[in-house]
């Protein structure tokens, strides 16, 4: 089958334009007629050479998902069968990529395949948590209303992870900045002053003397230091790849003075706010937390959610497991305690992560305000301090001269 551009009128005379993969243009034409639109053009689209070379296709990103779940959800509302939303997807689709991954599901779906399992075989598109409520949604006939809860979810999982993103991108980029400086300090603009002193050859005070000494083993060893900080960055890539590995420095991370608050209260939103979208949507306890332990993140939470799941398996109230984790907030514990008593478990995890949503806010509002003047007293110390250095022994003669 090839894919053809067309153009065309409606009853009303407006232009409509299109594009369809389909057997011939006449099969297209038929195609038209059936619903209304007299054809103008219609040409075959040109084969793109660069198809089949993968890292040059477009990527298809979460928000493309959301928008799919979006207006999928949107189709099987107003009572379109799935293949036909599917079909009309495709059709509307503008990346390439996800162009080509709708076509195959829409293909596995009328081949027979439930709509889970046309999905499940792009998981990294469609995770455990897509797939696990997509089938919960078949079984129930509510596939539109769990297209929206997820639409939903993975835009709130979305802010949530841009947010921490951005409390963590400015202290990075101004550290950086700052070992470039002093870098390019220490291996360009010393030696000079160094050379300088050397002709006046007086003696340097102390603080001059150590930043020149720093300076000079600088120049000596940089590269050796730049490619031991690649072995390092390479050896904790492959250390934190380890079981073991991962579960101590996820331990270390939620242990962190400042970030491992922020870090437990993000774990906390995403847990329940999956939880409470999953239960909703009426998948099993166990299955959910099975799924949600697989992408807690952290191996310290994933741990206590196991855990969790271990207990109710044995006839336990997820609250006592939880609490005895030591993981999460004796709060959010109690919470889920009474959403277990009054039966409506799923509410209360959408409540909790509600609030925790607004906490998450607030530690990133608080992280940003701590460390901005702490990185800027660390740049102002770190590179006032060199300058200073630099810049006493001329002090000192001008002070002889002057005396």
């Amino acid at each position: 089958m090839a894919i053809y551009i067309w153009e065309g009128k409606d009853k009303k005379g407006e232009v409509k334009k299109g594009e369809m993969e389909i057997a011939s243009e006449e099969a297209l034409r038929g195609y038209l007629k059936r619903i209304k639109i007299t054809p103008i053009k219609i040409k075959e689209k040109p084969k793109d050479i660069l198809a089949n070379i993968k890292f040059l296709q477009p990527k298809v990103l979460q928000a493309d998902v959301i928008l799919f779940a979006r207006q999928f959800s949107t189709m099987i509302d107003a009572g379109l069968p799935i293949v036909q939303c599917l079909d009309i997807l495709y059709n509307q689709n503008e990346n390439s990529t996800f162009k080509k991954i709708l076509k195959e599901i829409k293909e596995a779906v009328e081949s027979g395949a439930t709509l889970a399992e046309a999905l499940k075989k792009y998981p990294d598109l469609f995770d455990n948590l897509f797939v696990n409520m997509i089938a919960a949604g078949e079984a129930g006939g509510i596939i539109d209303t769990i297209l929206q809860r997820l639409a939903a979810y993975m835009e709130k999982a979305a802010t949530l992870k841009a947010k921490v993103k951005g409390a963590m991108t400015y202290p990075v980029i101004t550290l950086c900045i700052a070992i470039i400086v002093v870098a390019v300090i220490m291996v360009f603009v010393i030696p000079v002053f160094e050379k300088m002193f050397k002709e006046f050859g007086q003696a340097l005070p102390a603080p001059t003397q150590v930043v020149i000494k720093i300076s000079n083993f600088v120049q000596a060893n940089i590269v050796y230091m730049i490619v031991a900080l690649f072995l390092f960055m390479f050896a904790f890539k492959k250390f934190y790849r380890t079981t073991n590995g991962r579960a101590i420095v996820d331990n270390i991370m939620l242990k962190l003075p400042i970030f491992g608050s922020l870090i437990r209260k993000v774990a906390v939103a995403k847990f329940t706010r999956t939880m409470g979208t999953m239960l909703s949507s009426g998948v099993a306890i166990l299955e959910a937390l099975e799924i949600v332990a697989k992408t807690a993140g952290n191996m310290t939470v994933e741990k206590a959610i196991y855990n969790v799941r271990t207990g109710i398996a044995e006839g336990r109230p997820m609250a006592d497991p939880l609490t005895e984790s030591g993981v999460f907030p004796s709060m959010v514990c109690q919470m889920i305690a009474v959403g277990e008593s009054t039966g409506a478990l799923d509410t209360m995890l959408i409540k909790i992560a509600d609030f925790y949503d607004q906490e998450v806010d607030q530690a990133v509002e608080n992280l940003t305000s701590a460390i901005e003047p702490l990185m800027m007293v660390f740049m102002g110390g770190t590179i006032g301090g060199l300058v200073v250095s630099m810049y006493l022994p001329i002090f000192s003669m001008a002070g002889a001269v002057g005396g």
